[in-house]
């Protein structure tokens, strides 16, 4: 159940982070996913209740042959660790079996890049909502802007006038590792992302395997991580979004909830290391010393960790699926001098608890 931390919250040293005013956008004739440009709902919804979650790829599992959705397409491994491209397949035409396949190979190769998909960006948000909703109940974010009556539709935006994402203008990188919204007490698994419009060159995604990460630390230390916990916080993004640099909506009052340093998936059994720069803010039990040291050194194997890592340019008609139980990733904002656009949007469905890695880890 959610947790509520009375203690001093401490945060592990970040970029800091600095937002500039929204300016929600209005409809522009001559664009053509104007209908999905982001709209801020002032809508308040009640806290999220526990549900189960049901994982489509544990039904693949039991398919005589659960990759056999790929069987007509090109497929290539983007590195030998995370991520798989895919073309001659259509996303849209997928039925109940082929997208249960789907997140069962998601899960195992982390993140899957499938390109010429406009059929399946061009279909729209009630098709978004029936597509996600076949992989868990759909996340609305608390602060985000969404297509104008889609508010399970996540949007990022950044133009030559508005941007209601975070940017960093006072850092050496714009590279800020995360897994999305870690902090809600069930958190996204198999996540959807593609870009209605894109600069002519930048603005790529970087991805990272949690599975390989943890791999790369000596067993005694992943021993000791295996009987740790962290709180993952939503303060600070609702913060944000209150003080007018994120839309200043707050739709729904931020959440704290304590994780697993180190989660098993319940599809393939693998573990990854849970921890993210964004949204971990302290390891439960340690001193305030003992826990930033670990997280930093954690956040620093997985900033540097160049062979366990993905970069994804992104072409038009691109969909990029991931599993954020063993992923994290990064936007590269390095276009912001082009003043071109940046629009993309991101169908978000919720899995279980994360499970710890070790077994009779309480949460509480």
């Amino acid at each position: 159940m959610s947790q509520t931390i009375t203690q001093t919250q401490v945060v592990p040293p970040v970029p800091t982070l600095v937002l500039k005013s929204p300016v929600e956008e209005k409809p522009e004739d001559d664009y053509r996913y104007s209908h999905l440009l982001p709209h801020f709902s002032r809508d308040h919804y009640p806290p999220l209740t526990p549900f189960t979650h049901s994982d489509p790829g544990l039904r693949a599992l039991a398919h005589s042959n659960p990759r056999s959705f790929l069987d007509n397409a090109t497929v290539v491994e983007l590195t030998p660790r995370l991520g798989t491209e895919v073309r001659g397949l259509n996303l849209a035409e997928l039925d109940s079996d082929a997208r249960d396949e789907l997140a069962l190979e998601v899960a195992r190769r982390g993140l899957m890049v499938f390109r010429d998909q406009t059929d399946f960006i061009d279909r729209g948000p009630e098709f978004y909502k029936q597509w996600g909703s076949h992989f868990g109940r759909l996340h609305i974010h608390p602060t985000s802007g969404h297509p104008a009556g889609y508010p399970e539709i996540h949007l990022v935006y950044r133009d030559a006038n508005s941007s209601f994402n975070f940017e960093v203008s006072d850092s050496i990188t714009s590279t800020v590792w995360h897994t999305d919204v870690s902090y809600e007490l069930q958190p996204p698994g198999i996540t959807t992302f593609f870009l209605l419009a894109q600069p002519e060159t930048g603005g790529d995604t970087l991805f990272t395997s949690q599975v390989s990460t943890l791999k790369k630390l000596s067993p005694q230390f992943v021993a000791f991580l295996r009987t740790l916990k962290a709180v993952h916080s939503g303060v600070e993004q609702a913060d944000f979004s209150r003080s007018g640099k994120r839309g200043g909506i707050v739709r729904r009052e931020p959440v704290e909830n304590v994780h697993p340093v180190v989660r098993k998936h319940p599809v393939t059994g693998e573990e990854a290391l849970y921890v993210n720069r964004q949204f971990t803010r302290r390891i439960v039990g340690l001193k305030k010393e003992e826990s930033e040291n670990i997280l930093k050194f954690l956040y620093d194997h997985i900033d540097k960790s160049g062979d366990n890592q993905a970069r994804l340019k992104w072409q038009p008609g691109t969909v990029a699926i991931w599993d954020n139980r063993v992923t994290a990733h990064s936007a590269i904002v390095d276009y912001a001098d082009s003043k071109e656009r940046r629009h993309g949007a991101r169908i978000t469905p919720q899995a279980e608890r994360p499970i710890p890695a070790l077994d009779g880890l309480e949460l509480h």
